[in-house]
């Protein structure tokens, strides 16, 4: 084949730079969000949707390389592919086989699955695509050619701009490093490699609302006291090593910089916080680790924080790495984020509520989020909402469902409505 010249080239933002060194079968750094529309999904229709929308996506239409110092992205001209989900979500995805797009598209029955290699976008920017592509497919679906932007063109919501917010928004501060505490790890019987045990927690959301005000807490700090509840009670308690150095129950806690920063990017812009918990000898209820889940989050989550952990993030790469070749940098990168993995106990990431148009909204069920699990992060759990469903999901290695259970049951003993699905990996009633 020959090979193509002129070809763009960028740069990756300073987030993504570390899942091209980090990313393999057993830590793919792929993450999916899936929609479940009101009728079958026809392939045809959906390939054609991805074609359609693609040069929209300078940020997904791209393929990575490797250079002396830094990866970088390059045009991708080559046809995506469409097809029907046969496997577990998530998995590793070479950049040098296939088409070598950093994202992919399946289907199953009336789910559409957006996959995406973390180095490209965020949470948020995927959700971006994944409801721009759900519209023009239902639009060439009921033959619809009118938009109120004009046919063939992105929504007036959707957002496509690629920068580097992170350098955008740099400024040299007195910068603080990251937690570097030993968290407690939760232990299981794990799933054989690549396998995913998925449970889905479709949770009523007026229901919801009425615990937080009840609370007085966000959405966000009470999902979080009741998942390091959950493990505390499950596996805490019942742990040989809880009294020993290891006894802090910590949150990986992604933060979207948008919100702060009045950013449209649509490559990766969210920054993380470590969310603590640290039992006494005396039992631990809800409403104590509520109370401190909250004053953390009130501290921790705030413009001037999210500002020095840029400057920390930004300020290391321009004075220390720049021009380190790049087969040093992974192998600084890999042991500093080996040890950074045993800072928290697992991952929490709320993606919030989906808005579509209203003219699309009678013909979606329901949107979800999953992020890919493995050897070294066994536990995540994601949260996305449409309408008045929130769905909760757990993504795990471990045959068992402990965890999950004592969180969903908890919410119903809450007075929430709960309905549960699975991948049927494990059948236990939750």
């Amino acid at each position: 084949m020959k090979k193509e010249k002129n070809l763009k080239w960028r740069k990756l933002d300073n987030t993504a730079k570390l899942f091209p060194v980090l990313a393999n079968k057993n830590r793919t750094n792929v993450y999916r969000i899936g929609v479940i529309l009101k009728e079958e999904v026809n392939p045809e229709i959906l390939k054609e949707a991805v074609e359609q929308i693609l040069p929209w996506f300078a940020a997904f239409k791209v393929r990575l390389r490797k250079g002396f110092f830094w990866y970088y992205f390059e045009d991708n001209k080559r046809p995506v592919k469409v097809e029907e989900e046969n496997t577990y979500p998530c998995r590793y995805m070479n950049p040098q086989s296939g088409s070598r797009y950093l994202f992919r598209v399946t289907y199953y029955k009336k789910r559409i699955n957006l996959e995406v290699f973390h180095a490209i976008t965020d949470g948020l920017g995927a959700i971006n695509f994944l409801k721009e592509l759900t519209y023009c497919y239902l639009d060439l679906k009921n033959g619809r050619t009118w938009k109120k932007n004009g046919a063939g063109t992105p929504t007036a919501d959707c957002f496509h701009e690629v920068e580097d917010s992170y350098v955008k928004n740099y400024r040299e501060l007195a910068a603080k490093s990251y937690s570097t505490i030993r968290a407690f790890q939760v232990k299981g019987d794990m799933l054989p490699m690549g396998a995913m045990n998925v449970i889905h927690g479709y949770v009523d959301r007026g229901d919801f609302k009425k615990v937080c005000v009840e609370k007085n807490a966000s959405a966000t700090q009470i999902l979080a006291a009741l998942l390091i509840s959950s493990i505390y009670r499950e596996y805490w308690l019942s742990s040989k090593k809880k009294r020993g150095k290891y006894k802090t129950i910590a949150l990986n806690l992604p933060v979207n910089l948008r919100n702060f920063f009045g950013s449209e990017t649509t490559m990766n812009f969210f920054a993380v916080t470590n969310i603590q918990f640290t039992p006494g000898e005396k039992e631990a209820g809800f409403d104590e680790i509520l109370a401190s889940v909250k004053q953390q989050m009130e501290e921790k989550i705030t413009k001037e924080r999210m500002e020095e952990i840029i400057s920390y993030n930004v300020g290391y790469e321009k004075k220390l790495v720049r021009y380190v070749p790049i087969f040093i940098k992974e192998l600084g990168t890999k042991a500093i984020y080996k040890r950074s993995e045993k800072s928290y106990t697992m991952t929490l990431s709320n993606l919030g509520k989906v808005e579509l148009l209203p003219e699309y909204q009678n013909e979606v069920e329901s949107f979800h989020a999953i992020m890919g699990v493995g050897k070294s992060q066994t536990l995540k759990c994601a949260i996305c909402s449409y309408r008045n469903d929130m769905v909760i999901t757990f993504a795990s290695v471990f045959e068992e469902t402990y965890l999950q259970r004592t969180f969903f049951r908890t919410l119903r003993q809450m007075g929430v409505r709960v309905r549960i699905s699975s991948n049927g990996v494990n059948d236990e009633t939750v």
